[in-house]
């Protein structure tokens, strides 16, 4: 398999309502492992996340795990997922998933470079960004 790249993020308390969700928005497949699946360490719970990963027909991969005490999991304005390309209502409706219980940062509108492009914060507290290409 050829290296790949894909966010690995860690979400106290919604690492498993978080993918599917994300499923529910953008289709694919879920899977959950445990803590108890693979002997836990004390004071974990063993029912919490330890990997989940969601994949999603159009090649996307997004990883998850349960925010484990002693690590940080605070969220930041420091990485956002960008999802791009130049299908305006595929796009538009990922958008508009993604914002259901979030909050919108930039509304998906045409913009001065040409392309459409809108921002959010969606309900698990991770920043996305939806770009839809010009027409050529």
């Amino acid at each position: 398999m050829a290296p790949r790249l894909s966010p690995y993020v860690s979400l106290p308390g919604t690492a498993r309502e978080a993918p599917a969700f994300y499923r529910s928005v953008l289709g694919g497949e879920v899977t959950i492992s445990t803590f108890g699946e693979f002997g836990v360490a004390e004071g974990i719970d063993p029912d919490g996340v330890m990997h989940g990963q969601f994949d999603t027909p159009s090649g996307f991969t997004l990883m998850v795990s349960e925010a484990v005490a002693g690590k940080s999991s605070a969220t930041g304005s420091n990485l956002a997922l960008c999802l791009f390309g130049d299908d305006l209502e595929q796009l538009r409706g990922f958008f508009t998933g993604l914002a259901e219980g979030g909050e919108v940062t930039t509304p998906l509108a045409a913009q001065v470079w040409g392309d459409q492009y809108g921002a959010l914060t969606d309900r698990f507290g991770v920043d996305w960004m939806v770009d839809v290409s010009a027409p050529a």
